[in-house]
């Protein structure tokens, strides 16, 4: 497992709390669902604890060398999708933490930090329409039965 910009916390915010239980913004190298962003924002908000936004990237074997490519290019939607959120937040007093995190098995990457950070809430917010409408289910299936957290999803938002 690779973090990319882990230890790197917003210049500004409160040193962690190890109480803290964190809102936790998620996506899979997807841009984020903005009714997502607005969510977790919100909590974080009215709840006073921190926002990590966090981007899982799959690290896949290059098969020509069979070697790990180690290089990582965000697309400037997705870059963009990342940066609203955490500046709104920071905006509002917010301590806020982005995290790449890199790793050939996503999930169980995902996985570690959660058990890590203890979030109290996770949102699960990629575009589901730019993940695959079925990727996107499958992997927020994984996500709730994994997670000892309570869960919020955009399709949760859509299907009200």
């Amino acid at each position: 497992m690779t973090l990319h910009g882990a230890s790197m916390a917003t210049r500004g915010s409160a040193p962690a709390d190890h109480a803290a239980r964190p809102v936790l913004l998620l996506t899979f190298d997807v841009p984020l669902a903005p009714e997502a962003a607005v969510h977790a924002v919100d909590a974080a908000v009215e709840s006073g604890q921190p926002l990590l936004v966090v981007n899982v990237v799959e690290l896949r074997l290059r098969p020509m060398t069979g070697s790990w490519g180690q290089e990582v290019v965000v697309a400037d939607d997705v870059e963009e999708s990342l940066r609203a959120p955490a500046e709104l937040a920071r905006s509002l007093a917010v301590g806020v933490e982005r995290i790449r995190l890199v790793s050939p098995r996503p999930l169980a990457a995902l996985l570690e930090l959660v058990a890590e950070r203890s979030p109290g809430l996770l949102v699960f917010g990629p575009v589901h329409t730019r993940i695959g409408t079925r990727r996107s289910a499958r992997l927020e299936r994984k996500v709730r039965a994994a997670v000892p957290c309570f869960v919020w999803s955009a399709t949760e938002a859509e299907s009200v």
